[in-house]
């Protein structure tokens, strides 16, 4: 069956009234949100992470703590709570909890597991995301071969997954895809694999409306390319969806992830950021000039055309170096003050990345040790976000 077929069936399926909510602009406005990485974003217990594979593989259940992490609890959301985040995103992986792959249909047991979460991320009035991540089938083959393919198994699994939600209040976003791109190319990418994003973001807008009730107006996140800004910013590399008759683009929001400069952030080339600490080391070339300006990119490129803008994931990876340690970390605790500061004042909702890791040097995002009972361990980096 063809994907404009589908739809069709779709919107017929479809509520015709939705209860008014906020727009995206409003929904994002002053979030601080915190990201539950490394969680249901899973693979299989004993599956390789980078499987395209559909399906449900042996204990696919277990998937949320394959990779290393206790499974989630009521207090892990509470103290999310307790520090200050008001919003919650949620990377979830369905691929490997897949029943019937020719319908993209959903293992029971997992979507129960997921609104449990979700539940508890609302008692708390915390504002939610929950996504598609790591659906390798997806992500990894944004070329013309699989477009219609995997357009048709994106519209699937979002019907069931924005039909289980569509009762869902206001404060549930869904984001449509996450970082798309060919496999182990994180550079500048082809026309093609750009335009095929672009059918990813239609795809997702178009089946979720479809599925009415509160979906008809929910806040919905789509993405750059490989979730690179860059992709989005320049050239006409990133094409708005176009949203359901009479939204405009007010219940949209457009999601970038900022782990910017890398050389700093990411990569630990640099240990110091910004002009009050260049005369404590060699700092990243990049300041908080460079950074102003692109968030006010950000906001004459989308937010001014009455998008919302999310970013959907940043931090900075721990380090430390003997002597300076502690000055390294306070770098850190202004480099969040200062990142928070700013995307508030233009209203940027962020999401920082915690994949409960800690140590020196890349991928080392762990804030709170969820193998501790939520001890903070990276008081530095809480600290810059809420002060």
């Amino acid at each position: 069956m063809k994907l404009k077929t589908l739809l069709s069936v779709f919107a017929f399926m479809a509520a015709t009234t939705s209860q008014a909510q906020p727009t995206a602009k409003e929904w994002n406005a002053g979030v601080v949100g915190w990201n539950l990485g490394n969680q249901f974003e899973c693979s299989a217990p004993g599956q390789d992470g980078e499987s395209m594979q559909i399906g449900m593989p042996d204990n696919s259940i277990k998937a949320e703590t394959a990779w290393g992490n206790p499974v989630v609890t009521k207090k892990t959301i509470k103290a999310i709570k307790a520090a200050g985040f008001n919003a919650v995103r949620i990377p979830i992986r369905w691929q490997c909890h897949i029943t019937n792959p020719a319908a993209m249909s959903i293992d029971k047991a997992w979507m129960t597991r997921i609104k449990e979460v979700v539940n508890w991320c609302l008692q708390n009035d915390l504002k939610v995301i929950i996504n598609t991540h790591h659906e390798k089938w997806l992500e990894g083959r944004p070329t013309n071969q699989y477009k219609e393919e995997n357009n048709q198994k994106l519209a699937l699994l979002w019907l069931n997954i924005a039909s289980e939600f569509a009762s869902y209040d206001y404060r549930v976003a869904f984001a449509g895809t996450n970082e798309v791109h060919i496999k182990d190319n994180w550079g500048k990418p082809e026309a093609e694999n750009l335009a095929v994003q672009n059918s990813y973001n239609q795809t997702f807008v178009d089946v979720v409306r479809a599925t009415g009730g509160n979906n008809g107006k929910r806040h919905l996140i789509v993405q750059t390319y490989v979730c690179n800004p860059d992709f989005g910013l320049y050239n006409g590399d990133f094409v708005v969806p176009t949203d359901a008759d009479g939204n405009g683009n007010n219940y949209m929001s457009v999601e970038f992830h900022y782990y910017t400069p890398w050389d700093y952030a990411g990569e630990c080339k640099f240990n110091y950021w910004g002009e009050p600490y260049k005369q404590k080391g060699e700092a990243s070339p990049s300041d908080e000039k460079t950074m102003t300006t692109f968030f006010d990119r950000v906001v004459s490129t989308w937010g001014d055309k009455g998008l919302g803008l999310v970013m959907g994931e940043w931090g900075v990876t721990d380090r430390q170096k003997s002597g300076q340690t502690d000055v390294i970390h306070e770098n850190m605790t202004y480099y969040c003050r200062f990142l928070v500061s700013e995307t508030k004042k233009r209203g940027i909702a962020t999401f920082i990345w915690d994949n409960n890791s800690f140590g020196s040097g890349p991928e080392k995002f762990g804030i709170f040790d969820r193998n501790a009972g939520m001890k903070v361990k990276a008081s530095w980096i809480l600290q810059g976000i809420m002060n």
